[in-house]
């Protein structure tokens, strides 16, 4: 019970499991349906990793914001884009 004029302690944000998947040979995971329907996922939705300061990553459904900084980010990139690079980081 909490007393008058005092406010109720409030949980602190620990994270906890939702849902999991496995990681295949080439670094591909389904995102199990849970997650989907709580993110609003359909097919061909991009998603976001965001690693956080105490180096937690989350994931979200990217906002189109995110596709254009995404988009203008790549053409910045063009220079690492050729077939030795693609050979060289291919497993990665």
């Amino acid at each position: 019970m909490v007393k008058p004029g005092k406010r109720a302690a409030r949980k602190s944000a620990v994270n906890r499991p939702v849902a999991s998947s496995r990681l295949t040979s080439k670094g591909q995971a389904t995102v199990p349906a849970t997650v989907r329907k709580k993110l609003h996922l359909k097919a061909g939705d991009t998603i976001i990793f965001e690693e956080s300061a105490a180096g937690s990553v989350c994931l979200r459904k990217a906002e189109p914001l995110d596709l254009e900084f995404l988009a203008a980010l790549e053409k910045t990139l063009s220079e690492w884009n050729s077939e030795n690079d693609e050979q060289a980081y291919r497993d990665l």
